[in-house]
């Protein structure tokens, strides 16, 4: 029931041309052909950029950090300070 018959098909048709005319339904069809093809080929661009990706922010940041000298000894951190405790003065 869902599905449209022959009939109602015939009928929308009718109606798409009574609505819109012969004389402008080559042009609206021929530019939808005109905005498929163009459509197609910015996916096709798309994917070819998605295969070869660019480099990220995040990437370019970390190419431009200093690389760590593994040569060197090891820095070790410095002592904690302890705090002075100190005598209330008394008045």
């Amino acid at each position: 029931m869902g599905a449209m018959s022959p009939w109602h098909w015939a009928i929308v048709a009718l109606v798409v041309i009574i609505l819109f005319g012969s004389k402008k339904l080559p042009d609206a069809a021929r530019g939808l052909g005109r905005s498929l093809r163009i459509f197609k080929s910015e996916v096709k661009e798309m994917q070819n950029d998605n295969s070869t990706p660019a480099p990220t922010a995040q990437q370019s940041a970390l190419a431009e950090l200093p690389v760590a000298d593994t040569t060197t000894a090891p820095v070790t951190p410095p002592a904690p300070v302890q705090p002075q405790h100190t005598e209330p003065k008394s008045a």
